[in-house]
C-alpha cells in the first residue's frame, strides 16, 4: 500500500510541477504589442505606394512564443561575453570564424547564442524590432554543443547559423509563407535543408517575407505577411523600402542576426532585397539548387539562393545547398569550382562586362563603379539595352502557380486537419472569412490565377517565348563575348528569370540619404562559380558594405 501511495504523491507532485511551469510560461512576458497606429498613419503620404501600411505589427503573431523556448540560456549569455565576441564575429566571414573556433577562442554554442543575443537585443524593443525574427529552432543551442563534440563533418559551413525564409520547409518549425492559411504548417525538412544539415549547418530561425512569396496582390508593401508583419529596412526603418519577397533573408542578414540566410526567387525575389539590405545574393540558374518542400510560385522559375554579407559566405551557403534532386524535374548536378571561388578572384583586366548606357546616364553610384572597375583594368562594353517585351509573364505565374500549389500542398503538408486548404480557390475562400486580418491589402493575383482561362497549348507557347525573349535581350553576352552584364539592384531581373540565368548582386553603394544599392552581374547558365570570383573582385575593389548604424552595438 505504501509503495502505491507513493507513486500516487510522485505522480501528482510531477503533474503539480508541470502545471506550475506551464503557468510561468504563460505567466511570463518578454514584448509587449504595441499601437501602431501613428506609424501606419504616417506612411499615408510616402511617395512610394508599396510603403503605404496598413498595419506594422502582426496581429496574430505572439513574439513571446518565439522568444521565451531559448530565453533562460540566451539570458545568461552576458554582455562581457558579447562585446569579446562581438569583433570576432560581426562583419566577419566564415573562414575568419571558423579559424578563432579552431583556435578555441569560442565554440560553436557561444556563436549561437551570440546570434541570439543580438536577436533578443533588436527584435524584443518596439523601437529597433524589424520583424525579420518570426520563428526560431527550439533545439538549435543542443545541436551546437552536440557539434562541439563531434566535430566530424567539417564543411566549412559546418555549425554556422543560418536563417531561412518561411517558405522552406524545415522539420522543426512550422512553414507558413506568411500565410494565415499555411499558420500550422508542419512539413518536413526541404531538400536544401537536408544538404545543409548533412554538412552541419545549423538552423537557428526562420525569417519574414513578402505573403506568398509576393504574389498574393500587387499594391502589398514588401515584407508583409499576415504572420509576421510589416518587415523593416534596418538602413531607415519605414523610411527605405525592403525589396521583396526574401524580405526578412536580407534584413536579417544586413543586421548580423545569422551568419546568413537562405532566400528564393521567381523573379527578383533575393536580387531585390538583397540590394535593399546592402548585402550580396545570389539568384542561381534554374536547377542549380532544388525546390523540393518550398511553398512554390513557378516550377518553371523558382529557385532557393544565399544571401549574405560578403561574397565568400555566399559561394560557401550555395555549396552546402547543392546536390541533385530526383523529385525535382529541373534538378541538376552542379559544376565544380564553387566553394573555392572565393579564394580565387578573377582578375579584372582578364574579364569583359556589358554596361548599359541608360544606367550610366541615370545612376551616379552605378557610373562611378563602373568607372573603378574600367580603371582597375576590366574591359567595359557600353551598349544600349534592347526594348524586349515578356508577354505572357503573369499567365505563366498564374498557371504554375494553379497547378504547382495543390501538389506542394499534397506532398508536403503532414497534418491535414492543421491545414485545410488545397487549392488556390480553397485559399481564396478562406481568406475571405476574415479579410481584415487575413488579407489587408486584398488578394487581386490569386483572383487572376483562378479567373486565368488560358489553355495548356498556350502556355506551353508562352514559356518558349518568354525563355526566347529573354536570351535576346541579353544577345549581347555572347555578340561581345562578355563575361556579365551589369545591372544594378533586380533592374533586369524578370529577363534573367524567363532566359533562366544566373545573377549575382553586391553591394556597390549608398545614395545621400542613405538608402543602400548594389551592382548586379547577369552571366551565363550555370557560371555561378565564374559569377562568383567575379564579385569578390569587384568586392576586393569597392569593399562597399557598411553595417546599418542602429545595429552596430
Amino acid at each position: 500500500m505504501f509503495k502505491y501511495l507513493l507513486c500516487a504523491f510522485l505522480v501528482i507532485g510531477f503533474i503539480s510541477c508541470k502545471q506550475k511551469e506551464e503557468q510561468a510560461k504563460e505567466e511570463a512576458v518578454l514584448w509587449t504589442p504595441y499601437n501602431d497606429s501613428t506609424e501606419v498613419a504616417a506612411s499615408a503620404d510616402n511617395e512610394n505606394r508599396r510603403m503605404r501600411y496598413k498595419f506594422i505589427q502582426s496581429k496574430v503573431l505572439d513574439k513571446n512564443e518565439v522568444f521565451l523556448p531559448l530565453y533562460d540560456e540566451t539570458s545568461q549569455f552576458t554582455e562581457a561575453q558579447y562585446q569579446k565576441m562581438k569583433p570576432l564575429v560581426l562583419e566577419q566571414d566564415i573562414p575568419s570564424i571558423q579559424n578563432q573556433i579552431d583556435a578555441g577562442t569560442f565554440t560553436y554554442e557561444d556563436l549561437t547564442l551570440f546570434y541570439l543575443y543580438r536577436i533578443y537585443k533588436y527584435e524584443l524593443p518596439n523601437s529597433t524590432t524589424l520583424n525579420t525574427i518570426i520563428a526560431l529552432n527550439p533545439n538549435v543551442l543542443e545541436e551546437a554543443r552536440q557539434l562541439d563534440e563531434n566535430k566530424e563533418i567539417h564543411h566549412l559551413v559546418y555549425g554556422m547559423p543560418i536563417l531561412l525564409k518561411d517558405n522552406i520547409g524545415t522539420a522543426e518549425m512550422k512553414t507558413t509563407a506568411g500565410a494565415i492559411a499555411l499558420k500550422e504548417n508542419r512539413t518536413n525538412d526541404a531538400f536544401i535543408v537536408e544538404r545543409l544539415k548533412s554538412k552541419g549547418a545549423l538552423i537557428l530561425g526562420k525569417v519574414n517575407l513578402s505573403e506568398w512569396a509576393n504574389f498574393i496582390c500587387g499594391v502589398c508593401p514588401n515584407g508583409q505577411s499576415a504572420v509576421g508583419g510589416q518587415t523593416l529596412n534596418p538602413y531607415g526603418r519605414r523610411i527605405f523600402d525592403t525589396g521583396g519577397s526574401s524580405a526578412g533573408s536580407g534584413t536579417s542578414t544586413a543586421a548580423n542576426y545569422a551568419v546568413g540566410a537562405v532566400g528564393t526567387e521567381t523573379s527578383g525575389s533575393i536580387l531585390s532585397p538583397s540590394g535593399q539590405s546592402s548585402v550580396v545574393g545570389l539568384k542561381p540558374t534554374i536547377g542549380l539548387l532544388s525546390r523540393t518542400g518550398i511553398v512554390p510560385i513557378s516550377s518553371t522559375l523558382d529557385t532557393p539562393g544565399p544571401m549574405t554579407k560578403n561574397v565568400t559566405d555566399n559561394a560557401i551557403l550555395l555549396d552546402a545547398m547543392l546536390g541533385r534532386d530526383e523529385a525535382d524535374y529541373k534538378s541538376v548536378k552542379a559544376e565544380p569550382g564553387i566553394l573555392s571561388a572565393w579564394m580565387n578572384p578573377e582578375p579584372l583586366q582578364e574579364i569583359r562586362l556589358g554596361v548599359m548606357k541608360d544606367l550610366m546616364e541615370r545612376d551616379p553610384i552605378y557610373a562611378s563603379n563602373i568607372d573603378a572597375l574600367r580603371e582597375a583594368g576590366a574591359q567595359i562594353v557600353e551598349f544600349e539595352s534592347e526594348d524586349v517585351r515578356l508577354e505572357g509573364f503573369t499567365t505563366l505565374l498564374n498557371l504554375d502557380m494553379k497547378h504547382d500549389l495543390p501538389a506542394y500542398l499534397k506532398s508536403q503538408v503532414r497534418d491535414k486537419d492543421a491545414v485545410k486548404v488545397e487549392s488556390v480557390g480553397d485559399v481564396v475562400t478562406f481568406n475571405k472569412q476574415d479579410s481584415l486580418v487575413r488579407i489587408p491589402y486584398g488578394q487581386e493575383r490569386f483572383d487572376g490565377i483562378l479567373a486565368d482561362s488560358t489553355t495548356d497549348e498556350q502556355f506551353e507557347k508562352i514559356k518558349t517565348n518568354l525563355k526566347e525573349s529573354g536570351r535576346t535581350f541579353f544577345n549581347i553576352m555572347e555578340e561581345e563575348d562578355l563575361d556579365a552584364v551589369l545591372s544594378v539592384n533586380n533592374y533586369h531581373a524578370g529577363y534573367a528569370a524567363v532566359a533562366e540565368y544566373p545573377a549575382l548582386t553586391v553591394p556597390m553603394g549608398y545614395k545621400p540619404d542613405g538608402e543602400p544599392e548594389n551592382l548586379t552581374f547577369i552571366g551565363k547558365p550555370f557560371s555561378e562559380a565564374h559569377l562568383l570570383r567575379i564579385g569578390k573582385a569587384f568586392e576586393e575593389l569597392t569593399k562597399a558594405r557598411e553595417i546599418p548604424e542602429g545595429y552596430q552595438n
